[in-house]
């Protein structure tokens, strides 16, 4: 057997055991915790398996099983381990320590369940429960999931849920002291919304609502059209169409599925009202299946529902205006040597980017070409964005064509002059490319070049050493795309322009350097 090989046994083997571990303590933890609700209205799925059809739904049953990623760290923390505050992996990994049990498991696990993890670091928590019942009639919105060219001038405020009381409800129990409560009451109050999830700065706090919609029902009224047995992520989604905001939305996602200690990827619910996008492709391969609430006929019950935080506490946005002193770093490194100040957990993710769609993680330098160098340009193209979109793109660099064809003049003069390092140049007109062929042009470049705009958070799914090269113009000097370079550990050049004008031959000097770096 040769070095390699050895290696990479000694790496796996740990990898399925802590894998084995998890599956074991999710079944013995939450089979206790997760009370069996009246058999009379309770109508079984099948059991998860491992294959997962293209149009599953979650009434099919079926979970897609978690990737091994190179860059994966445990995220179970024991009770006196806990993250220190304003560390890496309190922000980007689980800080969510602070467990509060609002409604307990009843002693014959007749009724709901409902506890959050807050996160001191973060100011938001990731809740979960069991035996809630979600009544769609009493979340005000529009269906959700329309064809875009369907609802073309829609208001935004029609997508946004407004939360009914009894939108969401839980099973009280009627043994004891449970007794004497009213036939409906509220679950938490504003004191425990404030505390473990306040609104800070976020105007619109839909989680929030929704967790202040639910009521404590008896079982004469807790009656279920449709079950779901399997775990299911509810989210609610702001900026959906804009690739930075939906990629805090999917890390989100990912981190509450960690932290709740999910041994299946789950099935996931958008508890908003936005019209499909291209993006959905995405979160259909990152997880189970996608549903939207308003598409569901009648009330639907959830064995163990997972309340995912907004996309707006998580430190991909947080980070946009408080410091967040974090490197990246290998996760080998890190399970060898923890250190506060480093994290794996951006590079965890975008390894499970990758997987979701089948690309190999586990074979590092397979993803770039075997000769040569790919620069990918990331360009900016007009495309209907939303309903309320006129199709047109915001020029963050108003030359860029000609800063485009100057890099593949140059690129293709290296080439003719027989240049130690072949550079190819990817034109990454991503507006109008499936992901799966994003996800490609992004591992396999050993350059990133574009100007400063949402197809650059692709970033977060580079391989290691990837170079960014970002062109940013006077009136986007935002540190969106240097800071996920450095969360993630890679190399980040940055061309500041006066205005939106790029002179070409400074971006081919720039270039240049860096393809010199390159051993080739």
């Amino acid at each position: 057997m040769g070095r390699d090989q050895s290696k990479l046994l000694r790496i796996l083997i740990p990898l399925f055991a802590l894998n084995s571990v998890t599956i074991f303590l999710y079944f013995s933890f939450h089979h206790h915790d997760a009370p069996p609700l009246p058999t009379s209205s309770r109508q079984f799925l099948p059991d998860p398996i491992h294959h997962q059809p293209s149009n599953a739904t979650p009434d099919d049953g079926y979970l897609k099983p978690w990737p091994i990623l190179p860059s994966y760290l445990p995220w179970t923390r024991k009770p006196k381990d806990d993250a220190p505050y304003r560390s890496c992996e309190a922000y980007f990994g689980n800080g969510f320590t602070r467990r509060v049990d609002v409604l307990p498991p009843s002693p014959d696990r007749s009724a709901g369940w409902f506890r959050c993890f807050f996160s001191r670091t973060l100011l938001s928590s990731v809740c979960e429960g069991g035996g809630i019942r979600m009544v769609p009639d009493r979340i005000a919105m529009s269906r959700g999931g329309e064809a875009l060219q369907e609802v073309i001038g829609r208001d935004e405020e029609d997508e946004m849920p407004i939360f009914q009381d009894g939108a969401f409800q839980i099973l009280g129990s009627s043994e004891g002291k449970a007794r004497r409560w009213k036939k409906r009451r509220k679950l938490v109050d504003e004191g425990f919304l404030g505390e473990y999830l306040p609104a800070g700065e976020i105007e619109r706090h839909t989680m929030r609502q929704l967790v202040g919609s639910i009521q404590m029902v008896d079982a004469t009224e807790f009656q279920c059209d449709q079950w779901i047995e399997e775990p299911t992520l509810l989210v609610t989604r702001f900026e959906y169409a804009n690739l930075f905001h939906t990629v805090t939305d999917w890390y989100s996602s990912y981190a509450a599925s960690k932290v709740t200690e999910l041994p299946y990827r789950p099935h996931l619910v958008f508890v908003d009202g936005h019209c499909r996008a291209p993006l959905e492709e995405t979160w259909s391969a990152l997880f189970s299946s996608i549903q939207y609430a308003k598409n569901f006929t009648g009330s639907v019950c959830y064995r163990h529902a997972v309340l995912v935080p907004l996309g707006y506490e998580t430190a991909l946005f947080k980070g946009l205006s408080e410091d967040i002193f974090c490197n990246g770093a290998p996760g080998k490194e890190l399970w060898m040597n923890p250190d506060e100040h480093k994290t794996a957990r951006l590079s965890e993710f975008g390894e499970m980017i990758r997987a979701a769609f089948h690309f190999p993680v586990n074979r590092p330098g397979s993803e770039k070409p075997a000769s040569g160098l790919n620069v990918l340009f990331v360009r900016r193209e007009d495309y209907l964005a939303h309903p309320r979109h006129d199709g047109k793109v915001q020029s963050r660099l108003s030359n860029e064509e000609e800063v485009f064809d100057a890099v593949q003049k140059w690129a293709s003069y290296k080439h003719n002059n027989h240049s130690e390092c072949k550079v190819k140049v990817v034109n990454g007109l991503f507006a109008h490319m499936p992901m799966r062929e994003q996800l490609r042009a992004i591992q396999e470049a050993s350059v990133i070049i574009g100007a400063h705009g949402a197809g650059l958070t692709h970033i977060v799914s580079a391989t290691p050493r990837t170079v960014i090269l970002e062109i940013v113009s006077a009136e986007f000097r935002r540190p969106h795309f240097q800071l996920i370079a450095q969360w993630k550990g890679l190399e980040y050049h940055a061309i500041y322009l006066e205005e939106s004008h790029a002179d070409p031959v400074v971006v081919i000097s720039r270039l240049g350097r860096i393809v010199r770096s390159f051993e080739c």
